[in-house]
């Protein structure tokens, strides 16, 4: 199966509803405008050369694609580069991207870990309240780099208040870690969990963190919550 043609059934589903006699000039406005804006992000999908890497999910991507824009027209990122952490799958699955919107290309695609309160195998119970040891959704700033605990490690700023505007002060960063590995996968039968943060195997830390320091843009999504993401991102 191509799935890169399946988001093509989102374009069709909402030109449909662009004909529909009970719609107001201004809706019709308004789903023209989402029409011609998902048209545009799939075309963008469709165009991602994968370096052998998976495809992101379009939900996830096409959410993100939109907060980037978003947040690039307001100054809170500046490069080119979009980091995605699906929480909708298995943590013993890669669901972590870092794309490259200028080149049109995935440059990574790794294992993630959650918080330890947010769900076993999978992501489930999210937190923006400290000590809480559960992960935070929605559209980050990537920080400076630091040496911590972990090592090299990159601060996040969280843009979403109420979700995850308290990401500095509870030290939700990205670092590596030698529970984010195939090994613990195959020991433990699942992925470990760190304190809240989105930690990564320790053999892709450095390279992660050069790439995507100095405010880029992080999404962490999980579709449970995503209208909540996208109500606060434009609130």
């Amino acid at each position: 199966m191509n799935y890169k043609l399946f988001p093509l059934f989102f374009v069709v589903l909402l030109m449909s509803f662009t004909n529909l006699p009970d719609k107001s000039n201004a809706t019709k406005i308004n789903t023209s405008t989402e029409v011609a804006t998902v048209s545009k992000n799939v075309s963008v999908y469709n165009q991602l050369e994968l370096n052998s890497f998976e495809l992101p999910s379009f939900d996830c991507f096409n959410t993100a694609l939109n907060g980037f824009y978003l947040l690039k027209q307001r100054g809170l990122v500046n490069k080119n580069i979009l980091t995605l952490v699906d929480f909708s799958l298995s943590s013993n699955t890669k669901r972590l991207w870092v794309i490259d919107l200028e080149k049109n290309v995935v440059l990574f695609q790794t294992l993630v870990a959650h918080g330890r309160n947010t769900g076993e195998e999978y992501a489930n119970e999210f937190s923006n309240q400290a000590e809480s040891f559960k992960s935070s959704i929605g559209f980050y700033a990537t920080g400076e780099i630091y040496n911590g605990k972990h090592g090299l490690s990159l601060k996040l700023d969280g843009l979403e208040k109420g979700l995850n505007d308290n990401a500095r002060e509870r030290a939700v960063v990205i670092h590596g870690a030698d529970y984010v590995s195939e090994t613990f996968i195959k020991q433990n039968k699942r992925l470990g969990r760190s304190q809240g943060c989105p930690a990564i195997p320790l053999d892709m830390n450095e390279k992660i963190i050069n790439v995507i320091k100095d405010k880029s843009c992080l999404f962490i999504f999980h579709p449970s919550k995503n209208q909540e993401i996208l109500s606060r991102l434009n609130g």
